[in-house]
């Protein structure tokens, strides 16, 4: 950073700013209210889903999320300079992800029912560019997180959040924050279009070949998904029994842990206690959940004893068949299973695989040998994707940190007493 923008640093932290409630500064509106699943189908209206919002400061107008929307229908639309947020999660830290509009709509698009919108009074008052990094900086993710509560899935509390301060900086001073936090991230898009290019490369290299690997020929034995695993179905215990959540020590796993933490876990994101533990022991150590309704197609690989919620089916090994098939290939070779999920659904209120037929799943039973070599080739294959971390995530990591360190610190203000 130039030393005039250090200067600027420096003066901006010393200033004393005003600092007003959100609830004088503008209302909260909601997402999109009494719709059913089939809204969603061939509908004739954009909205902005819960993943538009989480997953970026500045909302993607570049929209495919369409929704069935009615002439005369009263639902709310969003407007260029409004702040929109996540309004719940599983976890406390993802409450009130902040997603600002920063780009002029010339059409009505709706916001998803799972997130809630802030529409400042006077649009002239704040850049939408600044509050892009202002509501994502540790002073408004820590304000807006004493907003939210709950055990297993966390809200955010409208009253609670309306009250929160946020400072008000001139717009030449709001400017020149902008400027310089946007040279950062710029640059780490750059590099992440650059890496995203060579990810992909690598990528369909190692898909290729895994499905040549994984094309066992039809010589080998197979014997029927239950014939091979032990099935035991994942359950939520009741959330209204704080002892069932309280100091747990039990790992219990959702999608949430998958999507974050990747397809071989060794914790979970929430835990329960032992009295939660209903029937059997817990699902033993090196067995793989799959995901069989909801968000089906998805497995993982849980290397301790742990429980799961009703969306996952637990499979492990029966003792006749621990000598005979190695777990790693077992869980590169589902990769097929995920496949088999995806086009053998039933739907009712929710998509759900065919268990009936999901049980007669065929598993082959390669000699050990050939299924470790298998396995020592697609970890190296998944070594040289990963690998790459070493290159440009890392310089991309080093950059985003960076980019926190001077947002933080520009976006730290006196309040005026």
């Amino acid at each position: 950073m130039e030393a005039k923008q250090s200067e600027i640093i420096s003066r901006i932290c010393c200033l004393g700013l005003n600092f007003k409630p959100l609830k004088e500064l503008g209302s909260l509106y909601n997402g999109l209210s009494g719709k059913s699943k089939a809204d969603f189908v061939n509908g004739n209206a954009k909205f902005i889903s819960y993943m538009n919002v989480y997953s970026n400061p500045a909302v993607n107008t570049q929209i495919t999320d369409y929704v069935n929307i009615s002439p005369n229908e009263k639902q709310n639309t969003v407007k260029y300079g409004d702040v929109l947020f996540t309004g719940s999660s599983e976890t406390p830290d993802e409450c009130g992800i902040s997603s600002v509009v920063t780009n002029e709509i010339k059409e009505p698009i709706y916001l998803n029912s799972f997130c809630f919108g802030f529409r400042l009074n006077d649009k002239n008052m704040f850049l939408p560019e600044f509050l892009k990094h202002l509501f994502r900086s540790d002073y408004m993710r820590n304000a807006i997180g004493k907003t939210a509560s709950g055990v297993t899935r966390f809200n955010v509390s409208k009253a609670r959040f309306e009250k929160i301060k946020i400072p008000i900086p001139p717009l030449p001073i709001q400017q020149e924050i902008v400027k310089i936090l946007n040279s950062f991230t710029e640059l780490e898009t750059e590099l992440e279009t650059e890496l995203e290019t060579e990810l992909e490369k690598r990528q369909k290299q190692y898909e290729y070949y895994k499905k040549k690997l994984l094309n066992i020929s039809q010589n080998i034995e197979r014997q029927p998904l239950e014939t091979v695993f032990n099935l035991r179905n994942g359950y939520t215990p009741p959330k209204a029994k704080s002892e069932f959540w309280t100091n747990g020590t039990i790992p219990w796993f959702r999608m949430d842990d998958i999507r974050l933490n990747g397809t071989i876990l060794n914790n979970s994101l929430l835990h329960v206690s032992k009295t939660a533990v209903k029937g059997e022991n817990l699902f033993p150590a090196n067995s793989i959940l799959v995901a069989t309704s909801a968000t089906v197609g998805i497995h993982a690989l849980i290397t301790i004893p742990h429980l799961s919620n009703q969306r996952f089916v637990s499979l492990s090994l029966k003792p006749e068949y621990k000598d005979k098939l190695d777990m790693k290939f077992i869980y590169y070779y589902f990769d097929l299973l995920d496949e088999w999920c995806l086009k053998n659904t039933t739907k009712s209120s929710f998509l759900s695989v065919n268990m009936h037929e999901f049980k007669k799943f065929p598993i082959p039973l390669p000699p050990l040998s050939e299924q470790q070599r298998i396995v020592n080739i697609l970890d190296k294959f998944e070594s040289l994707v990963n690998d790459i971390s070493i290159g440009l995530p890392a310089e991309i990591k080093a950059r985003h940190k960076q980019y926190e360190y001077y947002r933080d610190k520009l976006l730290t203000f006196k309040e005026l007493t």
